[in-house]
């Protein structure tokens, strides 16, 4: 099944890619050596993603977060990521359309896959993004988003729902396309 030559992508595997990310042949074949050499497996584990998300946001805590977004790509629920798992991870966060970033930002916060989002799944994905943000960064945070809590509840808002109403994924890419302040509360980039 697949190619058999263990440092060369499948022409499945390659075309597929192609196909569902922006990247290039060359691109893909580049991100596919890199992998193999990073990963002789084959496969990521949870705790080998944390890693490579803690060199990403060195500052701060991104462990929960990097757990979240394992959670999203990991498609078939075997608690590693293969290859075209990891590359949809990349194209969907670095260079995705911002309705695909949002329906991964979804798929994120929806922690038991209903297709619904609740507020407790709001506070508990913006707790995560929350611990993202360094020490030195917080004071700089206006005062209505400077915990996580009340970020939650500020981004919560912007859905005109009740404490105990849920968000359906169409109403989640609506309503953060509609307001920029909601599409920078389920975010954090790391300053320059």
């Amino acid at each position: 099944m697949g190619n058999t030559k263990s440092g060369i992508v499948s022409k499945e595997i390659l075309e597929d890619l192609k196909l569902n990310t922006k990247f290039t042949e060359t691109e893909i074949t580049q991100w596919y050596e890199n992998f193999k050499k990073q990963c002789p497996t084959g496969r990521i584990s949870k705790e080998e993603f944390e890693r490579i998300y803690e060199k990403f946001f060195p500052e701060s805590d991104a462990q929960t977060y990097a757990q979240h977004v394992f959670r999203s790509f990991d498609t078939n629920d075997d608690g590693t990521l293969d290859f075209k798992e990891y590359i949809i991870a990349l194209h969907m966060t670095s260079t995705g359309k911002t309705t695909r970033k949002l329906e991964w930002a979804f798929s994120c916060s929806t922690l038991d896959k209903n297709g619904y989002i609740t507020k407790s799944e709001v506070k508990e994905i913006c707790a995560a993004i929350f611990k993202l943000i360094p020490k030195d960064e917080l004071s700089a945070l206006p005062s209505d988003e400077n915990t996580a809590e009340k970020r939650a509840d500020k981004l919560w808002t912007f859905f005109d729902k009740g404490d105990n109403d849920r968000v359906a994924e169409g109403e989640f890419i609506q309503g953060v396309m509609d307001n920029e302040d909601a599409l920078r509360l389920i975010q954090y980039t790391p300053g320059k």
